[in-house]
């Protein structure tokens, strides 16, 4: 249930205020603002991937309106790590103020920095690893080494005069990973003896019981799977995850195959990732689409953005048949991600369409060809029993999540009243040790539609909604008020509704008598005689069709 809004009290100094603008209640648009002695911290902007509900929609952002008038008060956006709902905001608040340092380490700055060049903006950026402390206003920042499913990914502790907090962005704590980078327990640790005041805490496999498996199980089952594949193998992935794209590398370089890499977020992420070191490409195994015609299918491989069902990207070009890379009989295709929680329908859409063309297709339903990159409960006990924090802030993750990592916290020994189940548009506070609730912000889906950004509103999608599912009708009448007299129509035209032109005679002579009857009673305005012919026509269109049409009266008064 969503709290009511109410605004909170005036900020005190010395006070640190925390409001999460995104990635609370939905996986995606993570972004949280910090608050102390009237300046800013933000960390994270990404994005969330519409669904079905947002027709038209290219990316939905976290409510950035609610600092638009702040903008002057932010000291810097720290970024976690690489993947878009985390960064793929940045460039939208950036347009409002270009000089906001970003703060990350070399390769989450390095994708958002190109990001950024194609929204010709040039950032300030500040490269930091983990071990560094630097400052920005009120805000001392610690960085800690985590593990997730990119390379270079970092939490973030943050001291201000209000006490110690962390952030751990997304992270998991995989004891064998690829690059040998684990999760600092020792740093948390450190932190713990030190007091930490609030642990906010990657929330998505919170209900998933045990441990995430090993990384490095991975590698094998997608070395096998190539080898036994007679034709071409489609592999599907974010365009972010360096780590499954080196074990596509390495698999088909075991294999004697070259790779193609698809998708043009896939081709840039992966170079900048080759550039500063994170991705190792043995030789001659990369080589371009245009380089690719006279290899032979059974010894190649592609390495494709679309494992979510996006309906642009190449994997469901490739159903569509509006791809150059065919798939068929004899090819497999490996589906290498997990389901981010609403894109269901769209991933067994296409991988039914998949399948229809006589492909192979390998999931993590049927293979181990994917980990998540998320602590599950197991790995968050051991978090909650070496941080010992005084207050508990889940964050990342649907309703759910949250509340299932707040009972983790719970059973560590965090008192139950200082876990706090927070919303986006929550105002907590930490004062005295204590975080606590202390306002409701109306926060709202910022939708990118095109060159539109936030013009698009929730009335819209539902036109559009309607258009798709209930059709349209518009019904246009000529009308002399003063003899109460049509002089023309009522003509009816519809769109997306089964029903011939014919049926539609049958209501004529209703929408032409309500019309009448109001002119003889003296209504001559246009509009009101325009709300005469909508509810005529939308009574019948909904007793006798049973269908709820968009229906656009139009009458000319002469």
């Amino acid at each position: 249930m969503t709290n009511p809004p109410y605004a909170p009290p005036a900020l005190e100094p010395g006070t640190l205020r925390i409001v999460p603008l995104g990635g609370l209640g939905e996986v995606g648009r993570n972004m949280t603002v910090y608050e102390i002695n009237g300046k800013l911290l933000v960390v994270d902007c990404g994005v969330l991937f519409p669904e079905v509900q947002h027709p038209g929609v290219d990316l939905i952002l976290p409510d950035i309106t609610k600092i638009e008038d702040r903008l002057d008060d932010i000291v810097a956006v720290v970024l976690t790590h690489g993947h878009e709902d985390h960064i793929g905001g940045v460039p939208y608040l950036l347009k409002k103020r270009e000089d906001i340092p970003l703060v990350g380490s070399k390769l989450t700055l390095a994708f958002v920095t190109a990001k950024l060049k194609e929204h010709r903006i040039r950032p300030v950026t500040r490269v930091v690893a983990e071990g560094d402390r630097v400052s920005y206003g009120p805000f001392d920042l610690e960085f800690v080494a985590v593990n997730h499913s990119i390379p270079d990914a970092l939490a973030v502790a943050i001291r201000t005069e209000a006490g110690l907090v962390i952030g751990t962005g997304d992270f998991k704590m995989d004891q064998l990973p690829l690059d040998g980078r684990i999760t600092d327990l020792r740093a948390f640790a450190r932190l713990g003896e030190e007091g930490v005041d609030l642990f906010m805490t990657d929330s998505t496999n919170a209900d998933v019981p045990g441990f995430t498996p090993l990384e490095k199980n991975i590698g094998p089952v997608i070395e096998q799977v190539i080898a036994k594949t007679k034709g071409k193998v489609v592999v599907a992935s974010f365009s972010s995850h360096v780590h499954r794209v080196q074990q596509v590398l390495d698999a088909a370089h075991a294999n004697g195959r070259r790779v193609v890499l698809l998708g043009r977020s896939m081709v840039r992420n992966m170079k900048i990732a080759a550039d500063l070191g994170y991705l190792e490409v043995p030789e001659g195994v990369l080589v371009d689409l245009k380089k690719s015609g006279d290899i032979p299918d059974h010894r190649i491989v592609y390495m494709s953005t679309g494992s979510q069902g996006e309906p642009m990207a190449v994997l469901s070009r490739m159903v569509n048949r509006e791809h150059q890379v065919e798939v068929g009989e004899g090819d497999t295709v490996i589906m290498a991600s997990s389901l981010i929680p609403g894109n269901e329908t769209s991933v067994y859409r296409v991988i039914d369409g998949l399948i229809k063309l006589g492909a192979n297709v390998v999931h993590k339903g049927n293979a181990k060809v994917h980990v998540s990159g998320h602590a599950a409960a197991g790995e968050l006990l051991y978090c909650y029993n070496i941080v010992r924090p005084k207050n508990v802030m889940p964050i990342h993750g649907e309703y759910r999540m949250l509340v299932a990592n707040a009972a983790l916290a719970i059973e560590t020994g965090v008192p139950q009243n200082r876990t706090v189940i927070a919303e986006n548009g929550t105002v907590v506070d930490l004062v005295d040790g204590v975080a606590r609730p202390v306002g409701q912000l109306d926060t709202e889906f910022i939708y990118v539609d095109g060159k539109s950004v936030g013009r698009v509103t929730d009335d819209d999608l539902r036109d559009r909604r309607t258009l798709a599912e209930e059709g349209f009708i518009s019904v246009i009448t000529v009308v002399e008020p003063t003899t109460a007299h049509i002089v023309s129509g009522p003509d009816i035209h519809a769109k997306g509704v089964a029903e011939e032109a014919k049926v539609f005679e049958k209501i004529k002579p209703q929408i032409a008598d309500a019309l009448e009857a109001a002119m003889k009673d003296g209504v001559t305005d246009h509009h009101q005689l325009q709300q005469i012919v909508r509810r005529t026509i939308g009574r019948w269109v909904g007793t006798k069709l049973r269908r709820k049409a968009m229906i656009v009266p139009v009458v000319v008064v002469v």
